[in-house]
Formats: structure tokens, C-alpha cells, sequence
């Protein structure tokens, strides 16, 4: 790549790498490509039988997948060659002769699924159709000759079940769906049960017999117990069901059903978070051990060997550590360290041995980095709820560990998307970017937040841009009273929701933060609900009880006093919005209708969109070029530091529609990027 350099005296002095006398000024500055290139090497795998190793890594810039023996991993080889759309998950199939993966065409979210053979290295596309989204539904390790799949062809609402051979490529439909959400199949394959969503918003479950679903429902979950509880899986004899579950208890505990007497037991459960992950035995398909995440994520075994391993691991890596791949006879595990203050580094373990082998770490370009550490919180609302948050400070801020620094810094509230997801601990590549460019960061898990409790859930309903946003500003001001950010210099920065909550925070709460930058977030509730993709059909009642009825006058005065676009007249501070053209989920129109709002009432606004992504960029040339404009206009107003844009946006293909003279350098970067 060939860099463009701009002459810092050409440029004002906030644009320079070492601007400000901040606690960052010091520190060296991680260049954006180390931070948001594509990473060395990611996803290790070991196939089923433990022959081989896999991973995730650039060949030809980029992300595809790699082969090696695993005992010799130097003799990897590139299995695939997409060259355009970066390959971002994958899984072995049960027999350990191919390597399977979904992608789509420019971030349409119509994934298809593809197969290549580790022998040959010929790939096929196993489900060719056009503008149809597969789903994996069933892949069993007892069943090595074919998987099953949903496909959505017939009617784009649902999924059909579909046998897929593995050799063949042979598709045979399984079972015509018509109106049900989703299936669960067992260890053998078997469609056991099927899940039809409710008109107030809760789920019905099915029996499914040769076949044929059942009349009356086996089970039920209300709306309330919707967003917190699901099944989790069989053992392998078909006679127990494990569900993560709510139902008459606040947190979701991990509970075993009897499938022919219905009674069930609890295994384990949390007073303060849900249940979140599980490890099985690799043969029966019996729990060995639970997981947990409140502050930080911590794992219970039941299996006194699991717990010998965990232990083990514990004691040798520094850091969370998370098993990623296990092989059949559970031998060989594939474990992640995450230290946080250094890249991650995965590992083989052989637990005959008990020895562990580095294989790689992410990004070895990050090592001797100063990255920050993170500090989990736990904040309270002003009503009384417990927010679980993670804080980021600059290297060499703290006085106190870190959770206060010298003196107030510039912040940026970084809101996660969703909203019915969660901010977890861990490694987090823009919190230490921001953090690099000197300002604190923090991430709040406001009301309706998953993965805390069904009440704390169940409080985000219907409190779109009221207490839900009532949550983050909570967290700032507990940020500026405990001299952590100043509160002039406070920004809000976030995508799809978080999108939505930064220009809810701009329109909504105009003199509470210095700037915003929307990623792909709606302005417009009303829009976002009417065009909604056709295969979210089985949750479209719960959106609507989370949200608002649109089929109802009351339903729709509050999509419209809940959207910031009908308050677009009261933005006062600098916005940026960044767009997808292929959003399926917040389309382009989201951003245009508030971009065209602002432009009538001559309010400066920076609009960049990109021709070829969807929700959120997938390839890293555009999320660099985004994130070059992004820290340029974020020290426009909060005085920190940043890499010049120089020609980070030739690689790319980003486009401004408007706006371009409101971010310092972008006018001058776009002249140079053709």
C-alpha cells in the first residue's frame, strides 16, 4: 500500500498524531490499521478426528480460510479464495473432510453456504439460490454424511428443513414450514421440536412426530420469560431436553426437561446474571459445566475432569480463557487466552499431557502496544437498577488503577446495538483505539439489555429514548462526578441501537454530549418497523410489544415521539453517520431521511456511505476509512489525538453524499482517494 503523506504544517494542529497534552502524550499511537486490519490469524479449529488444524486468516488481503496438520502447523495452506468479501465464520463438517462457511454479497444478509474439501480444495456452493438466506439448523458428530439446513426459497418469512449431503451436495426438503419459527433437532437429526411465535408476543413449542408437528403445544414461554429463555439442546439418547430458562425466576438458570413426563429439574442457576454457555460431554451430550456472566464471564464444572482442565488452565494462562474447539475423543482442545493488555493468543492443549502449545496470537503487531485495561462496574440508575458497565482509560491516566484518572478526561459513550444484547468483558478493539486517542470509554448495559435478568430485560419495554437513554445518561454524570470525564467533552458513539442512542442523544438530550457518531442506526421508528426483512417474521409481535404496536393509533404516537428524525430541528451538536447501501435490517433510507432533515434546517451533519456493506463493514478497508473520518471529527470537538487521514480511504470505497467540509482533513483525503 502506497501512503500519501500530508505535511502536518498543512494541516491545524488538532490533526496532528501528537496533538494535545493529554495523559496520552507520551504514550505511542497504535495506527488504525493494527487495530482494525485484518488480524493474522483467528477461529482456530481442530477438525472432529484432530488431523488437522484450521484458521481464518488473509490470503491475498483477504480473510480466508487455512489447512495444517496439527502437528505441523507450518504446513498450512490457503483453502479458499474469496476476493472481495472477507470469510468470517466457519465450522468443520462431522466427517473432517470439509470446512463450511456462510457469506453474502455486499452485506445483503442473503447467505448462502459453501463447502471445500480439505483434500482437493474444491469449493462449492451448496445452497445456490438467489436473494434466499440459509440457516444451519442440525450438525450432530454421530452422523458424519449429511447436516441440516433451513432455506427460505419457497417463502421468505420461513425457513424450510432441508437434508443437505455432504458429498453429493444433494438437497432433499425434510419438512414444509408453514408459520413456525424454528425447530430443534436432536443428537440423531431428528426434528423433535417446532416453535410458533404468538400474537401477544410469546412462543408456542410442538411436539414433532414422524414428521408431523403436534396439535397442542408440549410447552410454552410468555413474553415476558421470550427474550431470556430457549432450548439448549438433547442428550444424546433423545430422552432429556436442557433449556436456558426463566420461567418462575428472574435470572435464566440452566434446567433439564424429561421428553416424555415434562418434569423438569434445575442444574444450575445465578442470582445475579443468566446462565450464558455450557460444555457437554462429547459422546452422551450431558453437561459438564455452566457459564455465567455478570461482571466478567466464570465457568462452574460439574464433570470433575472439566473442572481439572478449567483449573489447569486457569493456573497457566493470564487473562480469561475461553475453549473454542474440542476434539471427538475430547483429547485435544483449541483454548483462547484474552489478557486484554495484550493481543490474544490461542493455544492447543492435550489434556493426556497436560501441556499447552502456542499456535498464535491475533494480531502480533499489537504486542509491546500500550493497550489499556478494562474495569467492570457495577453503576446504579436513578431508579434503582444495577448497571453492568466497562470502563477504559488512556495509558498513563490512572492514579487509581483503572478506574480514576488524574484529572477529568474527553469520554466516549460507546452504546451497544441490539438492543436486546449485551456489553460483555474482554479484549475490545475500540475501546483501546479510543483510549489510545486519549479519551475514556465507557460502555453501558442500559435497560433491556439481555443476558441480566428478565426484569431488567422486561424494563426496557416500550422506553425507547426515555429510560432506556435516562440509563446512559445516568452513566455519564455518575462518570462526571467521580472526575472521570469532563463533561464538556462527552461523546456518544454507537451502532444499529447504539446508532439509534446517539441520535436519540442528540435530538432528545441536544446539550448533554459534545458530538455524536450514528453507525447504522434508525432515525426513523416508524420506517425501521414497516421494512423490517421478511425472515423476521416469527419476531415481529415481540418487536412490536417491545416496542410499539404500529397497527395502533397509540402505537403510532409513540414511534413518532420516539424518533429522533421527528426531532431532527433540535440537533445542536456535531453528528456523523456512517451507512451501509445494502442494510437489510437499517436501510440507507434510515440515514437519509435525518441527513435530508438536517440539510433543510442548514444543520451541519457528515454523511459516509459505503456501496458494499450492509449492517455495520465487514471489510476492514472501509472500516478503516470510516474510522479515519471518525477520528478526525471526534477531536474536532473533544480535543484528543488522531492518526491524519492521509490516504486511508483509498482502499476503500467510501463515498460522503454531504457534509464532507465538516470533518477536518476528509475534503482533502477525498480529492486524493480517486
Amino acid at each position: 500500500m502506497c501512503w500519501i503523506n500530508v505535511a502536518l504544517a498543512a494541516v491545524p494542529a488538532s490533526q496532528t498524531p501528537s496533538a494535545g497534552a493529554g495523559p496520552t502524550k507520551d504514550v505511542a499511537l497504535i495506527e488504525r490499521q493494527r487495530l482494525f486490519g485484518n488480524p493474522s490469524r483467528v477461529q482456530g479449529r481442530l477438525s472432529p478426528d484432530g488431523q488437522w488444524l484450521s484458521w481464518i486468516a488473509p490470503h491475498n488481503d483477504v480473510l480466508n480460510l487455512f489447512v495444517a496438520p496439527t502437528d505441523h502447523p507450518d504446513q498450512a495452506r490457503a483453502l479458499t479464495h474469496e476476493d472481495t468479501r472477507p470469510i468470517r465464520s466457519y465450522f468443520w463438517s462431522p466427517d473432517s473432510q470439509q470446512l463450511l462457511y456462510v457469506n453474502d454479497q455486499g452485506g445483503d444478509e442473503n447467505f448462502r453456504l459453501y463447502g471445500v474439501s480439505v483434500a482437493s480444495g474444491e469449493q462449492r456452493i451448496l445452497t445456490p439460490q438467489e436473494e434466499v438466506r440459509v440457516q444451519v439448523l442440525g450438525v450432530s458428530r454421530h452422523i458424519r454424511d449429511h447436516i441440516m439446513v433451513g432455506i427460505n426459497d419457497r417463502d421468505p418469512r420461513w425457513h424450510d428443513v432441508y437434508q443437505l449431503n455432504l458429498d453429493s451436495g444433494e438437497l432433499s426438503l425434510v419438512l414444509q414450514n408453514d408459520g413456525y419459527g424454528g425447530f430443534l433437532l436432536d443428537e440423531n437429526l431428528e426434528i423433535r421440536l417446532a416453535e410458533k411465535p404468538r400474537a401477544d408476543g410469546g412462543e408456542d413449542f410442538f411436539r414433532v412426530n414422524d414428521l408431523t408437528v403436534e396439535s397442542e403445544p408440549f410447552t410454552s414461554i410468555s413474553f415476558e420469560d421470550s427474550a431470556n429463555t430457549g432450548p439448549a439442546g438433547f442428550t444424546r439418547d433423545g430422552r432429556t431436553m436442557y433449556w436456558i430458562d426463566s420461567r418462575g425466576r428472574d435470572t435464566a438458570a440452566l434446567t433439564a426437561q424429561d421428553w416424555e413426563s415434562g418434569e423438569s429439574r434445575v442444574i444450575a442457576q445465578s442470582p445475579k446474571a443468566d446462565i450464558t454457555g455450557v460444555m457437554a460431554d462429547r459422546d452422551n451430550h450431558d453437561i459438564q459445566a455452566w457459564a455465567v456472566d455478570y461482571l466478567r464471564t466464570e465457568w462452574t464444572a460439574i464433570d470433575p475432569s472439566i473442572g481439572e482442565a478449567l483449573t489447569f488452565l486457569d493456573e497457566q494462562l493470564k487473562g480469561d480463557v475461553n475453549v473454542t474447539s474440542r476434539t471427538d475423543d475430547d483429547r485435544r482442545w483449541i483454548v483462547v487466552n484474552d489478557p486484554v493488555t495484550a493481543p490474544a493468543e490461542t493455544w492447543l492443549f492435550d489434556r493426556d499431557a497436560l501441556t499447552l502449545t502456542s499456535l498464535f496470537v491475533s494480531r502480533p503487531e499489537l504486542e509491546g502496544a500500550p493497550l489499556a485495561g478494562m474495569t467492570p462496574l457495577a453503576l446504579t440508575s436513578r431508579d434503582g437498577l444495577t448497571l453492568v458497565s466497562y470502563l477504559t482509560l488512556p495509558a498513563g491516566s490512572d492514579a487509581d488503577g483503572f478506574k480514576t484518572p488524574d484529572a477529568p478526561l474527553p469520554m466516549v459513550l460507546l452504546v451497544h446495538g441490539g438492543p436486546w444484547a449485551r456489553d460483555s468483558y474482554g479484549s475490545n478493539s475500540y475501546h483501546q483505539w479510543l483510549a489510545n486517542r486519549g479519551y475514556a470509554v465507557l460502555s453501558v448495559n442500559y435497560r433491556g439489555s439481555t443476558g441480566l435478568g428478565k426484569s431488567f430485560t422486561s424494563a426496557g419495554d416500550g422506553e425507547w429514548g426515555t429510560t432506556m437513554h435516562d440509563d446512559l445518561i445516568d452513566a455519564v454524570n455518575w462518570a462526571v462526578d467521580q472526575g472521570i470525564a469532563d463533561r464538556d467533552r462527552v461523546a456518544i458513539m454507537g451502532g444499529s441501537y447504539g446508532g439509534y442512542a446517539t441520535l436519540a442523544g442528540l435530538t432528545m438530550t441536544p446539550e448533554v454530549f459534545a458530538c455524536g457518531v450514528d453507525i447504522v442506526g434508525p432515525s426513523n421508528l416508524t420506517t425501521l418497523l414497516d421494512s423490517i426483512p421478511p425472515y423476521w417474521e416469527a419476531g415481529r409481535q415481540q418487536m412490536y410489544r417491545r416496542m410499539a404496536d404500529p397497527n395502533t393509533e397509540a402505537g403510532r404516537e409513540w414511534l413518532k415521539a420516539r424518533s429522533p428524525l421527528t426531532h431532527a430541528d433540535r440537533i445542536q451538536r456535531p453528528l456523523l453517520i456512517g451507512q451501509g447501501a445494502n442494510d437489510p435490517r437499517v436501510k440507507q433510507a434510515e440515514s437519509d431521511q435525518i441527513v435530508d432533515a438536517m440539510r433543510e434546517k442548514s444543520i451541519p451533519v457528515t454523511y459516509v456511505l459505503f456501496p458494499d456493506e450492509g449492517h455495520g463493514f465487514a471489510r476492514p478497508a472501509n472500516n478503516i476509512a470510516f474510522n479515519a473520518i471518525t477520528e478526525a471529527f471526534l477531536a474536532e470537538s473533544l480535543g484528543g489525538r488522531f492518526e491524519p487521514i492521509n490516504d486511508a480511504l483509498a482502499p476503500s470505497t467510501v463515498t460522503v453524499p454531504h457534509g464532507a467540509e465538516y470533518t477536518p482533513g476528509l475534503e482533502a483525503a477525498l480529492s486524493t482517494k480517486d
